[in-house]
Order: structure tokens, then C-alpha cells, then sequence
């Protein structure tokens, strides 16, 4: 097993620890001020609800795509990866800049490691 495909592995277990805590969020943890710019404390309203249940099959989406460009399966089109690329430069940027303190401290530092992974994942099918 190469390097690029334990990354891709990795990329995709945090992927699915993502979509496990998205999925606590729509039946309700009381984490809306580590989520969506820390606006809602306690339980997200409906709102907040779909926008996590939204996110979960582009999560899938990404991970699929960054195991797909270290020749794993599903072996998608090499524009998903790209595609997951800007996804997750974007989720980055935006844990960044996010107004909320707490958000920043957790998922800062995570979309971080994941886009550092996907980066060389991608970058290593172009060469």
C-alpha cells in the first residue's frame, strides 16, 4: 500500500467522523455553537438541521473522490478530485475566519490535516 492510498485511507476516516458528528447534529446534540459560524447555541434549528444533512453526501462526495485519485475505489473521474479540492480549500478558509472562537479551535485544525491530505493525494495523481 503506497503512501498517497493510507492518506486517501485517512482522508476518508475522517470523512466518516465528520458525517457521524453531522448526523448527531440533525437528531439534535446541542453543538450548534461548534457549527455553522457558532450563530446557534444548543440544538440547531430546522434550518441548521438540513444544511448538516446537506453536507453529508457532499462529504461522501469528497471522500470518494480522494480515494478514487489514489486508485482505490470507487476509481472516479480525476475532476472529482478537483472538485473535492476546492470543497475542502473553501470548508478550510472558512473554519479560519469563522467569528466563532470555538468553532475555530476544533475544526480549524481538522479541515487543516484533511486538506493537507487531499492536497497530496491530488497532487500525487498529477505527477
Amino acid at each position: 500500500m503506497s503512501l498517497f492510498e493510507v492518506a486517501a485511507g485517512f482522508y476518508a476516516f475522517l470523512v466518516f467522523l465528520v458525517v457521524i458528528w453531522q448526523a448527531c447534529l440533525i437528531v439534535g446534540a446541542p453543538w450548534g455553537h461548534l457549527t455553522q459560524g457558532g450563530r446557534h447555541i444548543g440544538v440547531l434549528p430546522p434550518v441548521g438541521r438540513i444544511v448538516a444533512a446537506f453536507s453529508i453526501p457532499v462529504m461522501i462526495f469528497m471522500a470518494a473522490s480522494v480515494t478514487s485519485a489514489a486508485d482505490l475505489y470507487p476509481y472516479w473521474a480525476p475532476w472529482t478530485a478537483l472538485t473535492a479540492a476546492a470543497l475542502q480549500t473553501a470548508t478550510t478558509i472558512l473554519n479560519w475566519i469563522t467569528p466563532s472562537k470555538p468553532e475555530r479551535f476544533l475544526w480549524a485544525p481538522i479541515t487543516t490535516i484533511m486538506l493537507l491530505l487531499l492536497g497530496s493525494v491530488v497532487l500525487s495523481s498529477y505527477r
